[in-house]
This record gives structure tokens, C-alpha cells and sequence, in this order.
């Protein structure tokens, strides 16, 4: 085997791989020779066709898998020989297949890029910096309340947080413009689904009104022909909602999977999971920064390949969440492009900043972060030896536990600038990095 390799970009590679005649000629013979024994043609007898039936039946079939299989053979064997670790299947491109000549073909395939991480010193980070407050607790346990009322009609002017129902139609210079109606539609107001303005316009209506408000589309609007512009929106309100909050009481606590005996109880518990998510949120935010930061001071090229499998996950990700309906390769690629190269080059990032330094996951971390995901289990000793007796669950977080070690080498190291938030603030913050 004779094999040249020829670098075409930081990241491509075209290796060119000879095989002698005499090895394809062999492989070939003996695979004839093998489905000579087995065929079954009419007229023969089993294992008694000619072999030079059998080539005029079989061998151009017979020789192209055996091309592909030395193909594919070589190409792994002039891997190790090389000491090339590809990104990705290769595309091979065979020069010559002709019977009784050498083979020749070339595998076109990409590398992972050589990273030289940037200045981490010049990554900037904005940690959010809040606590859970009473008043915090009051509004998470009103918000539970108000997910399990039922609803009672009133005749009454509405005001915040009741659930109208109304009909609007919206206008820009007398113009209608799509997706600016709508009948029956349930709103509940004061939660901030409308466009600024909207919902408070609509407080004080009550059954039977029609009426006009006036309000302005915010400037970062997502449809850009709206942005900025002041429209109309003709409402008629057709049901006015109060909720019918439930008690705070051994039932109700239960319907989120809390066993407390009083109301001192049930707002530890919503504490403590509050207290969590705010640690998560400050968690991804922080994380996120360094993404970026990380993506702004490095350059790399990015394997096609990856991308191209990191897209594929993504879309299955999405047939899964919608139900499975559709086969995900029915998605259009270009959807997930972007978020696929993030992912990406993350990824390789992360991974060259823990070869650079040397991280590992630490175990005692690892039982740290295992303890902790048990505790919001029921039963979290049974998660706890799950996750022990689970090795590929453990590698998960394992690699997790890796992740921050990871920010937290580079937030050492980065322009960390704390920001005082509140509860609510913090928890958006890190949400919108997910």
C-alpha cells in the first residue's frame, strides 16, 4: 500500500492510497469462489454452478464490494500508519478500478483544527448576584395558586390578573396587517404576552364593551415591518375571569409533590427550589458569557462533518419534542446551521482548554453534583445508587462536572464583574442563554 497525504486547507486533507492489482484480483477470487459453493441458479445443481458462470453473473457486483471493503480497509490502516485523527467519515474518490490494474483512490476527509486559545484575560463576564426573598416566595406560591384555580365570570370592570376574552383587530394607517387578529382569545392581563401597552389599555373593559386602544410596537419587534410603528387595535370584550385561588393546605401542597404538614412547610420546600433554580440560572449565565468569550478571542475552523452530525441531532431533538411525527431529515438543514456551529466549536473549545491544562472531573465533585440531582427525587438514595451502578449515566456527569471545571479555569482567569439583581431578573438572565 502506498499512501501521500496533501493538506488543502487547515482542516482538509486528500489522502491518496495505492493497493496492488494482485490483492483486489485475490479478494475478488475468493469471493467468487464462495458464492460459487452457495448460488443457486436454475440448471445447476447447488455448489456445482462453472465459475465461469458465476463471474459473468456475479463478478461486476462482486468486485465493487470488494473495492469499497479495500477501500475502506486501507484507508483505516493508512490512518494509523499516518497518525491522523479524522473528524469525520471520509468521501473517497477512486482514480483507477480497472480488473488487473493497481487501485488507486483518494479519501477526502477533515481534521480536528489545531486551537491556540486566545488572551482568556481579555473575556469579559457578568454574574448575576441575587437572593430569594420573601416577597420572591409570596409571588412563586401566588403563581402556583393561580395555575390550579378554577375560573369564575364576573360582571365587573376587569383588572389584573383576571382572564378576559376578546375579539381585537389591529391597524396601521386604517390598514389591517397579519396576525393582527384575532376572536375569542383568552388574555390573561398584566402577564406581559401582549406588546407593551396592550394589557394594561384593556383593564377597566368589561363585558360587552368595544373599544379602541392606541399603542406602539416595541423598536426590537420581531417582524421589522411592525417595529416602531403606532397601530390601532379595535377590542370587544366578551368575558371577564376572576381565578378562585385554592387554599394552601395538604392537598393543594401535594399537587406539586410536597409533603408539608402547614404553610411554614410548603414555603421552605418552594424556597429551597427556588434557591435552585436561581443557582442554575446564575450557573448558565456565567457559562454563557464564557462561550462567548471564548468564541470572540479564538479562531478555529470548524469540521463540516461535525457540524453535519450536530445538525442531524438537533433536528431529531426537534421531531421528538413535536411528537415524532415527521421524519427529522425532512427538516431543512439551514434551520439548525447556526446553533449546530456553536455547538461546535464549544465543544472543541472546551475540549482544548481541558487538554491544555490538564483537567479532570474531580470525584469528589462528581459525588457532590450526584447527591445533588438525587435530592429533588422522592427517593434519593435509589437515584444516588442508580447513578453509581450506571456508568454511562455517571460519564454524563462526569463530563457535566468537566464543563465547569472548565469555566471556572477560565473565570480565574477572565474580567468577572458582579451585577445585583433581582430573583425574578436573574432567573431571565439565565434562562435566555439556554
Amino acid at each position: 500500500m502506498q499512501v501521500s497525504v496533501e493538506t488543502t486547507s487547515n482542516i482538509e486533507r486528500r489522502m491518496t492510497i495505492g493497493v496492488p492489482a494482485q490483492e483486489i484480483d485475490q479478494a475478488v477470487q475468493k469471493r467468487l469462489q464462495e458464492t460459487a459453493r452457495t448460488v443457486r441458479l436454475n440448471g445447476f445443481r447447488p455448489g456445482k454452478v462453472p465459475m465461469s458462470v458465476v463471474k459473468r453473473r456475479f463478478g461486476d457486483s462482486i468486485r465493487q464490494e470488494i473495492v469499497g471493503e479495500v477501500m475502506r480497509d486501507n484507508y483505516i490502516k493508512a490512518l494509523q500508519e499516518q497518525d491522523i485523527n479524522p473528524a469525520g467519515w471520509p468521501r473517497f474518490e477512486p482514480k483507477t478500478m480497472e480488473e488487473g490494474k493497481d487501485l488507486e483512490f483518494v479519501a477526502v476527509f477533515e481534521v480536528l483544527p489545531e486551537i491556540e486559545l486566545g488572551d482568556l484575560s481579555k473575556i469579559n463576564v457578568e454574574k448575576p448576584v441575587a437572593e430569594v426573598t420573601d416577597k420572591d416566595i409570596d409571588t412563586m406560591i401566588d403563581n402556583l395558586r393561580r395555575q390550579q384555580a378554577p375560573m369564575k365570570e364576573v360582571k365587573r370592570k376587569s383588572k389584573n390578573k383576571d382572564v378576559v376574552t376578546i375579539d381585537f383587530k389591529g391597524t396601521i394607517d386604517g390598514e389591517e396587517f397579519e396576525g393582527g387578529a384575532a376572536e375569542g382569545h383568552r388574555l390573561t392581563l398584566g402577564s406581559g404576552q401582549m406588546i407593551p401597552g396592550f394589557e394594561k389599555a384593556i383593564v377597566g373593559g368589561k363585558t360587552g364593551e368595544e373599544f379602541d386602544i392606541e399603542v406602539t410596537f416595541p423598536e426590537d419587534y420581531h417582524n421589522e415591518d411592525l417595529a416602531g410603528k403606532p397601530a390601532t387595535f379595535a377590542i370587544k370584550v366578551h368575558k371577564v375571569e376572576e381565578p378562585q385561588l385554592p387554599e394552601l393546605n395538604a392537598e393543594f401542597f401535594q399537587k406539586f409533590g410536597i409533603e408539608a404538614e402547614d404553610e411554614a412547610g410548603f414555603r421552605e420546600e418552594v424556597k429551597k427550589n427556588m434557591e435552585r433554580e436561581l443557582k442554575q440560572a446564575v450557573s448558565n449565565k456565567v457559562k454563557n458569557d464564557v462561550v462567548e468569550g471564548l468564541l470572540e478571542t479564538t479562531e478555529l475552523d470548524v469540521p463540516s462533518s461535525l457540524v453535519d452530525q450536530e445538525i442531524d441531532r438537533l433536528r431529531q431533538e426537534a421531531v421528538q419534542r413535536f411528537g415524532g411525527q415527521v421524519d427529522f431529515q425532512q427538516l431543512p438543514k439551514e434551520i439548525f446551521e447556526d446553533q449546530a456551529q456553536r455547538r461546535v466549536k464549544t465543544g472543541l473549545l472546551f475540549q482544548e482548554v481541558v487538554k491544555a491544562n490538564d483537567l479532570k472531573a474531580d470525584a469528589a465533585k462528581v459525588d457532590e453534583k450526584i447527591q445533588e440531582i438525587a435530592s429533588t427525587y422522592e427517593q434519593p438514595e435509589e437515584v444516588v445508587a442508580h447513578f453509581n451502578s450506571n456508568q454511562e449515566q455517571k460519564t454524563q456527569v462526569e463530563s457535566v462536572v468537566l464543563e465547569e471545571a472548565v469555566v471556572d479555569l477560565v473565570l480565574g482567569q477572565a474580567k468577572v464583574k458582579e451585577k445585583k439583581m433581582k430573583y425574578e431578573e436573574a432567573v431571565k438572565a439565565g434562562q435566555a442563554q439556554r
